[in-house]
């Protein structure tokens, strides 16, 4: 919810304008003059800042100069007499995001609020543009059972505030179920930020985190915000929470409670309204067990626990994915690439140690070293254990055995690169429709 405080010596429009705002549903706190104005803001933070320029003891334009060294992200908004404006515009000048000429309109003051609120929604959701924009927000790709239970998942908490906890091993997906999430929240419209816990040094982390004030530490030559106060309003993403310090896990727990924290060097305490996510590989459990991590916090992170699968429990998945890849690899080499049916039985029968993440650079590595449109065997790496036809036991070698095996990888080939359209699938084998139907069913594919 905003906050605002509104700082007004006369005490009928400071009533007067406050019930007009509280009816706005914003949080608006009151100062009868400047310097009680500045003593809330060095105790507490406000989004918004709504001053009359001329008050006793302390005038808007020397409180605006103070918000700026004490919360530089504190908008200012000047109200002035008729007799005032050229002090109104020195306040713009200053740094003021608007002025407003006393006797105003009330549903004109809330309009021009309203706009400065948008303002700071499009700054924040441009930080965290930047914050990620060496990332990657594709999507969950998959019809596996496994993967549509994330999916079903993903729909019944995402419309909620609640903390969840992304488990699975390396390379699953865990930051796109994250951005998922985020997605399907009503905070949608709000900055996403991210933080790798276990990329950033111990002794920047907190920093990091929950900002710094100036000269908190050597090097803090200006204060800054942290990621929780970027991710305001929004969804903050702690991956790798496993490696979080201990030190920082009970300053973490304090503001999945309250709501509330300080930044590093400060003594004001922060009101943060922010939907946190965590994503870990490692067994948190095991971690309790070794004195690294705390179970309180395990229990108030894990309200909704949610697991990826690894690849090797959706094989249904695999090839979708492949081609899905292939497609991306394809429009940046400017070729049509596919897999043979030999390559994509490789695919189908190894193990995927590394997940989607190593599909997709063996997908990458073949696009670009493959001499030929068709991707084979030999294009793959060496590593994956290609089966050895004269000495595979499991090998069929019957020709009715091995044309059906084919025959089966063909069909699942065609439906991935049709994202499952039957008619285009059949055209693409050069079969009718109703041919085809008849060959998924005599192989048990479903789609």
């Amino acid at each position: 919810m905003p906050r605002i405080l509104l700082a007004e010596d006369d005490e009928i429009m400071r009533i007067t304008v406050q019930d007009r705002l509280l009816k706005e549903g914003w949080e608006v706190e009151t100062a009868a003059n400047g310097r009680k104005a500045l003593q809330r803001i060095q105790e507490t933070s406000y989004h918004l800042v709504i001053s009359d320029i001329r008050m006793p003891g302390m005038d808007g334009l020397e409180l605006l100069q103070e918000v700026k060294i004490h919360s530089p992200y504190t908008d200012m908004f000047m109200m002035t007499a008729y007799g005032s404006v050229d002090d109104a515009i020195g306040c713009l000048k200053t740094g003021a995001a608007d002025y407003i000429l006393k006797p105003f309109d009330m549903d004109d003051l809330v309009i021009r609020i309203n706009r400065i609120f948008e303002m700071q929604s499009v700054k924040a959701r441009c930080a965290s543009l930047e914050d990620c924009c060496q990332q990657s927000h594709q999507k969950i790709i998959g019809k596996s059972p496994a993967i549509q239970k994330v999916f079903s998942l993903i729909d019944q908490a995402g419309p909620t505030d609640s903390t969840i906890l992304i488990t699975g091993e390396s390379g699953t997906g865990k930051e796109l179920a994250a951005n998922a999430l985020h997605l399907a929240s009503r905070r949608a419209d709000k900055p996403f930020i991210r933080v790798n816990c276990a990329a950033m040094p111990e002794g920047l982390i907190e920093s990091e985190l929950f900002g710094h004030e100036k000269g908190a530490f050597t090097g803090a030559h200006s204060k800054r915000p942290g990621r929780f106060e970027m991710a305001d309003g929004g969804t903050l993403l702690l991956d790798e929470i496993g490696d979080m310090p201990l030190a920082l896990q009970s300053k973490l727990l304090r503001i999945l409670q309250e709501g509330e924290c300080e930044r590093v060097g400060g003594t004001r305490t922060l009101k943060i309204d922010v939907r946190v996510l965590c994503a870990t590989a490692k067994n948190l459990e095991n971690e309790i067990q070794a004195g690294r991590f705390r179970q309180d916090l395990l229990y108030r992170i894990s309200v909704i626990p949610l697991t990826m699968p690894p690849l090797r429990a959706r094989s249904e998945d695999i090839l979708l994915l492949a081609n899905h890849f292939l497609k991306e690899f394809s429009a940046k080499r400017g070729l049509l690439l596919t897999l043979s049916p030999e390559a994509m039985q490789v695919l189908l029968e190894y193990e995927f140690p590394g997940n989607v993440r190593e599909l997709k650079n063996i997908i990458e590595r073949a696009s670009v070293l493959a001499p030929e449109p068709v991707i084979r065997p030999q294009d793959l790496p060496a590593d994956m254990g290609r089966p050895n036809h004269e000495n595979d036991p499991d090998e069929p070698v019957q020709l009715s055995s091995a044309l059906a095996k084919t025959e089966k990888h063909c069909i699942l080939n065609a439906l991935a690169l049709t994202k499952g359209n039957r008619t285009r699938a059949a055209d693409l084998l050069g079969i009718s429709r109703k041919n085809l139907w008849e060959k998924m069913k005599q192989h048990q594919i479903e789609i």
